[in-house]
């Protein structure tokens, strides 16, 4: 009877909802079994949802009669109800990008770093959503975008892993790949917040006059402006600055829903709360404990943080291009591009991939990467990481520089260990400062693209005279020999170079005069026997009979320009 009463009612309650959707029921009584169907909506993601909802009340349920029957169905109305509001808010986004909502006043962007890992997704569906339900944004429409094409979206195993517990269907997000920033900017309807990240990557530098908040964990690289809200804060997780903002402003905006994407979110990034990984802060810690309070029933910390660690190192089936891209960051200066990549193995692992090598230089190739930057990592059991990293380029020049730049830096200092490493093109290090992951390793390399971009102007200016140099003697004394005048490097003539395909395919950078091709139907080269003697007899004969024909050309058409 009571499973009766609650199919009904469930019935009832699905057969009426907003979207029309044709509903299965919840609840099957068979001759010997309860067999429960958690088929609330045409996307598997929402089935998490109820999983979790029935199977904690199912005993309560079936022995305490129908008081808990009623319990039951409230909460998993409370969770249909959830389910909704996030539905149809990213409903409403999906049609505003597709030009639906040409009248509104104009598109308030919500966008995450290049990575998009867990925390800067979640950021930004988190804090697109708080918007929305207090008109924060001045009448645009408020749109939280993900910084990757669609594509590259199930590379990102823990962030299908939480969205489909947390009952958000990947359907409906929009990614970078959908949404015209640059025409949206040139429009004049484009406003832009940045979450987990406080710069825009030098391909978006355009994008900067729309910028108008940012809200980031990181190391503060953006240039005060009165026009731009800044909160940058080095905690362990971008997503605990969000959950403090909507807990002051809004905090009847924070459902269990929104809750449990910034929970997963804190605790993946903050390695579980463990003090020894060195993530964590007071902050962090407050507000997943803020969470916890207000939400009881949210996941086990425990079981959700190694759910999500599971899924986040699960690389099974991946090519090495995709285990590149499943968590990289691309930074920039000058004419040298590196892809600074975290990889979810130990290094020697990795350096044993079949064709490595290859694949290396194809990446970079098709990318348009000077050098990769790999950074292992692995943990034991005490949640401790172990880290490595490795410097590949097919240019002997930007993988010196780079790892030096690396060895010498003292803020932090990596206390590298070299590592043997079965490849010339890749230099292998053992990292003793576990504590530095890449969001501490990433300034080191953009202050060295700094300085790298400045060489390569001073030796760009000096190339002119330099070349000059090789043609013209002023004094008139001899020429220097090429192996004893100094000479600057020109970091612009390298950039030639490289566009020319001479580091894609593992050329160093000294060009060398290729050698005279051998002409396939004769034997021997026609030069073998030294320059042929030419008298000067010969030659003036030779332009005697020129000017000869110059003369009987009354036309002024010369030889061989009919």
């Amino acid at each position: 009877m009571q499973i009766r009463e609650l199919n009904e009612r469930l019935f009832h309650r699905c057969n009426s909802d907003p979207y029309g959707h044709q509903k299965e029921p919840f609840i099957r009584e068979g001759p010997t079994t309860v067999t429960f169907y958690l088929h609330y909506s045409r996307y598997t993601s929402g089935a998490a949802v109820f999983r979790n909802v029935v199977l904690k009340y199912l005993s309560t349920c079936l022995c305490t009669g129908p008081r808990s029957v009623n319990i039951l169905f409230y909460r998993i109305s409370r969770a249909c109800s959830t389910l909704a509001k996030m539905e149809g808010f990213l409903q409403r986004c999906s049609a505003a990008i597709k030009g639906s909502a040409e009248g509104s006043s104009g598109i308030h962007v919500i966008l995450g770093n290049e990575a998009c890992d867990l925390d800067s997704m979640v950021s930004s569906l988190a804090f697109a959503y708080f918007l929305s339900k207090t008109s924060g944004s001045s009448g645009k429409t408020v749109v939280p975008v993900l910084n990757i094409p669609r594509a590259e979206f199930p590379l990102r195993s823990d962030n299908v892993f939480l969205l489909k517990e947390s009952g958000v269907p990947p359907e409906a997000l929009v990614f970078r790949d959908e949404v015209d920033l640059a025409g949206l900017h040139r429009a004049k309807r484009l406003m832009l917040t940045l979450v987990d990240h406080n710069v825009l990557p030098s391909a978006d530098i355009d994008l900067e006059d729309a910028v108008v908040e940012v809200i980031d964990h990181h190391h503060l690289e953006r240039t005060p402006s009165m026009s731009c809200s800044v909160t940058v804060e080095t905690v362990g997780s971008c997503a605990t600055l969000v959950t403090e903002r909507i807990h002051h402003k809004a905090p009847e905006v924070l459902d269990r829903q929104v809750a449990q994407l910034l929970y997963g979110a804190i605790v993946l990034d903050c390695v579980n709360m463990a003090p020894e990984a060195g993530k964590v802060t007071p902050k962090d810690s407050q507000l997943s404990c803020l969470l916890e309070s207000r939400f009881p029933d949210l996941p086990p910390r425990g079981a959700l943080f190694q759910s999500l660690q599971s899924a986040k190192f699960d690389i099974s089936g991946l090519s090495t291009e995709q285990m590149l891209l499943k968590d990289m960051k691309a930074v920039s200066g000058g004419d040298l591009r590196l892809a600074v990549c975290t990889v979810y193995m130990t290094l020697d692992v990795f350096l044993q991939r079949r064709s490595l090598q290859q694949e290396l230089c194809e990446f970079c190739h098709k990318h348009r990467f000077g050098a990769v930057v790999a950074m292992t990592i692995s943990f034991n059991e005490r949640s401790e990481p172990h880290r490595q990293l490795a410097v590949y380029s097919s240019s002997t020049l930007y993988r010196e520089e780079v790892s030096q730049a690396l060895e010498k830096s003292c803020n932090p200092s990596l206390s590298f260990s070299p590592m043997s490493s079965p490849f010339n093109n890749i230099k292998s290090y053992l990292q003793g400062n576990t504590l530095a992951s890449r969001k501490k390793v990433l300034p080191i390399l953009k202050n060295f693209l700094k300085e790298w971009d400045k060489k390569q102007v001073h030796c760009g200016e000096a190339e002119d005279f330099e070349e000059l140099d090789d043609h013209v003697d002023p004094t008139g004394s001899p020429s220097f020999d090429d192996d004893t005048r100094p000479r600057c490097f020109s970091a612009s003539r390298h950039h030639r170079r490289r566009l020319l395909g001479t580091e894609d395919s593992g050329m160093e950078e000294d060009f060398q005069v290729p050698a005279t091709p051998m002409n396939s139907l004769v034997e021997g080269c026609p030069l073998d026997a030294g320059l042929p003697r030419i008298s000067a007899e010969a030659i003036l004969e030779k332009f005697s009979r020129m000017g000869g024909e110059a003369g009987e050309n009354k036309d002024g058409i010369w030889p061989g320009e009919q």
